[in-house]
Formats: C-alpha cells, sequence, structure tokens
C-alpha cells in the first residue's frame, strides 16, 4: 500500500539491540495504522500476565498514513502500551511537530522493548538509529531536556519524560515539543520504568503516493474549508477554552469534584478571559492552519509562567480550575508549566488533587487541603511530581488512594479518572466512559451536545437528532461515533480538524485525501469497519487480562442529581443504564468478555480467535 513504509523500527533496550519488523501488507488493509497497528501488535508481542511496569511491557510510536505529508490535523502520533492505571492495553494521542518527523523516518513508528540497565534516549536521525546514553538528562524537566537534545541533533523533534515519569508516577505522561502531553493511561512512567529518557526523530524521506499530484490539490482543499470554517476560526482565536463558560451555562462544567455543574467564577478562567489577560501567541502542528493552542506569560506570587511550555487548554482550566474551585487563571497557568515540566497528565492531577480536597473536607486525612486555595493546587502539583509524603500515596494510583482512605467518590473509572466532561449532561459519553476498555476517555466518541440538532450525520444513517439527556436507543449512536472516531484514530487524524455531524461533515474529504495517498478506496461502511476493527482489539485484549461487562460502571456520584443549572436534578438512572450497556453489547457482538470468536471472524480477524476460544 502506498502512503505507508511498511516497517516499523525494533529497539531491545535490555540487550541495546536495534532492528526492524517487516509490517504484513494485509495489516494495512484491515487496520490501517495508528492505533489499529499498534493493538495488533500489542496483542502478539504483549502477554496478557505482564507487568505494566515491568521489561515485558512493550511500548510503540505509531503514525498513519497521513503523518508526514503536510495534512491538515495529520500532525498526531498515537502512543500505545499496557497501562499501569488499568493493566490492559490503552493508546494516547498528541499532537506537534514530532509525528510530522516519524512519518518522513523510513518507519511507520517504534516498538520499544526490554529495561535499559542505566538511562539512555534513542535517537532515529535520518534513517540511523542507535540508543545513547542519557545518565546527565535523567532527573531534568522536559524543557531543558527538548532544548538540549535539539541542540546536540539539529531539526530533530523530542519525546521524552520529566521527574515524574522517572519516579513512575502513575499520572505521569510523554511530553512531546515541550507543551503536547500524551496523557491519561501513564505511559511516562511506563517509559520511566524503561530507563527511556526521550525518543529523538528527524525524518528525511518523502512518502510514495498514490497520486501525487491529486493529493497535494485534496490537501490545499481541506486546509481551506477548515479556514472558512467559523468554528476553527474561533477555535484559533480562543483554543479549546472557548466552551468553558458555556458549560457552566449548561449546567455540565465539572466542579467541587463533579458535586456540581455550574463554576460561578467560570469567566475568570475562561478563553475570553485568557485571550484578555494572558495570552502572547498561538502555536499549531504540523500543516495546520488553525492555530489552536495557546501560547501565555504571567507571574504567581514571584514564578513566571515561561510562554515555552505553551498554555492551559480547556481540560486544564477546568480541571486546576472549576474541579477545585479555583478562579486564579495565573496559578492554572503555572500548575500547566509545571505538569508540562514534570511529565503530568493535567487531568489526572487535578482529579487527584480534587479527590485530596474533598478527603481534607470530609475527615479522612490528617492534611488541611482547602477548597479553591491557588497556591494549594500548585503545590500539590509539585508534591505529586516529586512524590512528597501524602503525594507519594496518591502518585500511586488515585483510585488506590481513594480506596485506601476510605473515600466513596473516586471518579474514576477502570482506575483512569473522568475528564472534564460531566456525563449527567451527555448520557451517551458516560456509556462510552463506561464501556471503553481505556478506561474513562471524553476522545472514544461523540458527545450528546453534538447531535441534538437536525440530521447530524446522512451519511452515516443519522437523519434525526436526539436530547443529551435520552438514553433508551442511545446504544445505537455511541457504537456509530466510537466507530467513526476509532477510524480517525487510526489515521491518527485530530479530532479538532474533523467534523463528525452537522453540515460542515468532512469524511468524504478526509477518505480522498486517504485514496489519493494509499489508493485506498473507502465506502462510509468500509470505514466505519476499519474503525469497528481496530476498537475491539483493545476489548479484545481487556477480556484476557480479566475485564468483564460487570466492570462497566459510572462512579456512584453519576447516578446522583448534579443541584442546580440547567442540567439538575437529571442523575443517570443506574438501572436503565446498565440496561442500555446490554444493548450496547448485544450490537457489538460482545458476550461478556469482549468480541466473541464468531464477531473476530466476522471483522475478518479469525486469527485472533483462539485466543478467546482458549480464554
Amino acid at each position: 500500500m502506498k502512503g505507508v513504509w511498511g516497517r516499523y523500527l525494533e529497539v531491545d533496550l535490555s540487550s541495546g539491540e536495534v532492528g526492524e519488523r517487516e509490517i504484513p501488507e494485509r495489516w494495512y488493509e484491515l487496520h490501517l495504522g495508528g492505533r489499529g497497528i499498534a493493538a495488533r501488535l500489542l496483542l502478539e508481542l504483549l502477554p496478557p500476565n505482564a507487568d505494566p511496569l515491568g521489561p515485558e511491557n512493550v511500548l510503540i510510536f505509531a503514525t498513519g498514513p497521513l503523518q508526514g505529508t503536510g495534512v491538515a490535523g495529520a500532525g498526531r502520533h498515537v502512543v500505545a502500551a499496557k497501562s499501569p492505571k488499568t493493566n490492559s492495553i490503552s493508546d494516547s494521542y498528541a499532537g506537534g511537530y514530532f509525528a510530522h518527523e516519524l512519518g518522513r523516518s523510513g518507519y511507520d513508528g517504534i516498538i520499544v522493548r526490554g529495561i535499559a540497565p542505566r538511562p539512555v534516549y534513542l535517537l532515529l536521525y535520518e534513517g540511523r538509529a542507535e540508543l545513547r546514553e542519557a545518565d546527565g538528562l535523567w532527573g531534568e524537566f522536559t524543557g531543558e531536556v527538548d532544548e538540549e537534545l535539539r541542540r546536540r541533533h539539529p531539526g530533530a523533534r523530542v519525546a521524552c519524560i520529566g521527574p515524574a515519569g522517572e519516579k513512575l508516577v502513575i499520572q505521569s505522561c510523554i511530553i512531546h515539543d515541550r507543551t503536547r502531553a500524551a496523557g491519561r493511561p501513564g505511559f511516562g512512567a511506563v517509559m520511566g520504568s524503561k530507563r527511556l529518557k526521550a525518543v529523538v526523530v528527524k525524518g528525511h524521506l518523502e512518502k510514495e503516493l498514490a497520486d501525487p499530484e491529486a493529493f497535494l490539490r485534496a490537501r490545499a482543499e481541506f486546509a481551506r474549508s477548515l479556514v472558512e470554517d467559523p468554528g476553527a476560526v474561533e477555535l484559533g482565536k480562543y483554543g479549546t477554552a472557548r466552551g468553558l463558560t458555556w458549560l457552566s451555562e449548561m449546567g455540565i462544567l465539572p466542579t467541587e469534584n463533579f458535586r456540581d455543574g455550574v463554576f460561578d467564577e467560570a469567566e475568570a478562567i475562561g478563553g475570553k478571559r485568557m485571550a484578555e489577560t494572558i495570552l502572547v501567541d498561538r502555536e499549531t502542528c504540523a500543516g495546520c492552519p488553525i492555530r489552536c493552542k495557546r501560547v501565555v506569560r504571567a507571574e504567581f506570587r514571584g514564578r513566571t509562567v515561561e510562554p515555552r511550555y505553551g498554555g492551559p487548554e480547556y481540560e486544564t482550566l477546568a480541571s486546576f480550575g472549576s474541579l477545585c474551585k479555583c478562579s486564579d487563571l495565573s496559578a492554572v497557568a503555572l500548575a500547566n508549566q509545571l505538569c508540562n515540566a514534570y511529565g503530568l497528565d493535567t487531568i489526572s492531577v487535578g482529579v487527584a488533587i480534587a479527590t485530596l480536597m474533598e478527603a481534607s473536607e470530609k475527615g479522612l486525612i490528617e492534611e488541611q487541603i482547602p477548597w479553591g486555595d491557588p497556591g494549594t493546587i500548585v503545590a500539590w502539583v509539585e508534591r505529586i511530581g516529586n512524590r512528597e509524603g501524602l503525594g507519594d500515596e496518591i502518585a500511586a494510583g488515585t483510585e488506590c488512594f481513594a480506596e485506601r482512605i476510605g473515600a466513596e467518590y473516586a471518579m474514576t473509572v477502570k482506575g483512569v479518572e473522568v475528564p472534564m466532561h460531566e456525563p449527567r449532561g451527555k448520557v451517551g459519553l458516560g456509556i462510552s466512559y463506561a464501556v471503553s476498555p481505556r478506561g474513562a476517555t471524553h476522545l472514544e466518541g461523540t458527545h450528546d451536545t453534538m447531535i441534538e440538532g437536525d440530521a447530524p450525520t446522512p451519511e452515516l444513517g443519522v437523519k434525526q437528532g436526539m436530547d443529551r439527556f435520552a438514553l433508551k436507543g442511545k446504544a445505537h449512536l455511541v457504537k456509530l461515533y466510537e466507530d467513526l472516531r476509532s477510524f480517525t484514530n487510526s489515521l491518527v487524524m485530530c479530532v479538532f480538524v474533523t467534523r463528525e455531524t452537522g453540515p460542515n461533515y468532512n469524511f468524504p474529504m478526509i477518505r480522498e485525501l486517504l485514496r489519493y495517498a494509499t489508493g485506498m478506496e473507502l465506502t462510509p461502511k468500509e470505514m466505519l469497519l476499519i474503525g469497528e476493527r481496530n476498537f475491539n482489539l483493545l476489548r479484545l485484549y481487556s477480556g484476557l487480562v480479566g475485564y468483564r461487562r460487570e466492570h462497566d460502571r459510572l462512579p456512584r456520584r453519576f447516578h446522583e442529581p448534579l443541584p442546580r443549572g440547567k442540567s439538575a436534578n437529571r442523575p443517570i438512572p443506574e438501572r436503565e443504564f446498565q440496561e442500555e450497556i446490554d444493548e450496547y453489547y448485544r450490537l457489538r457482538g460482545w458476550d461478556e468478555k469482549g468480541p466473541t470468536p464468531e464477531k473476530l471472524r466476522g471483522l475478518g480477524l479469525g486469527e485472533l480467535a483462539p485466543l478467546r476460544e482458549d480464554n
């Protein structure tokens, strides 16, 4: 297939050996790239009993057919491995420029195995790959590591961990280009356990495309469609924070550890306030004209928030802001900077701090951790990053910590902290939270507010919208949009340039780009089948490690009503919610362990059916 290299770089940190792994042509036809190829490799290479922080875990950096081609929204890649939060395979997505360089490297991805005897970094520079010692980089913040490695290797891009990953903090992540995080599953700890400080890549090759001239025309037209899209223009102006105040008005802005959906001081931390005060620039990812990334400068109690670490996006503003009842924008910006420097996932750390605040309020811990205090939030980011005192305990996992102290309000699903989207006002998203093999994630399916209008997605047969509070009949739409998003994640396209619903629905243009790049001509049905196939790979593995239908639940709090606002007094009814998940399983063709052997054969994955027959 055109548009791909057909091979992955394979690195064994234990032995120091560097080689290549050829990827079967059929895998590209079945799985396309990105999430699909990564999950397929992990199913082959990763025993179900492997320790996520042990030598058997496999860490994969993967691209799709559009990386390295300059397509708007294709400046992303996926990182996949066994997550220390879920004990199952998971994936995480990051933007910037690393993916563009990897897409031009001669490899579609990188497979990392084993544990290095001492700290190292992997250098893939213009076709040559080698491991180099990183003793002098160990313990350094990500900004210093990025700066030093780019000085040594001009033109390269860097993915690295900070002190949090080195200390195996479960909330740690991998930082790319100083500001882009592959967060949520705890992959910073996976990288730290392997003593792999960084991956440095510089590409030098152009992909062979199926129809180069047509591809260039389609690429330009796709970029033009984005700059003419009012939603994309607004995203560039205000970033993802543009919707923060709107969510509070809708009564679904996570506030006070999800006890409320209205934050009275939402405007103080919203996108407009940021643009008027601390915003100094906007950044973008390779090939993208939207420029949605925030760059800020601020001062908080004598400490400077530096532009090199970017600025807070919506999830960060909500997790350190409304979730912790903090309205100090400069403090939130500093907390964001510290997370980027230490290599911490802002959602995970924000939920952890809110958990501590509620525990303090209820007398479950001795320390006094008041709601809303900006200095407290900044201090606890560092305490978690350094594993100091009680920070050491919660750094072992928010869910485990809550269980130890007897807190019955841990806002996690399968060990993963709930992101900043309130399911009591987006019930379909709540189903996705509960059933996802990745744990709670807001990037697996669509949001109910996007499918309330008339004819959300006619091409996919969705010709009538549904109320965001409606539960009955929502399983069908959850599955449909999960499959569509899984296709997007296999291309590794940014969700902010894809339009899944409404008049600007653009997947025909995306399939056209794919056709000119690879030669694959997909119908809408075939597109969804690729997405479904790859989603099932993750659920197959989660069944192998012990997840069952009974684990598909939400935190108890979501079955209780919100106290005020436009989404008040609408708890998710637990019995009806579980009945709709039963319908979801029926539509998926799953039994309690996930995809059945018959389902796998129906997806063209018959060679994987013995994994279920033996389990």
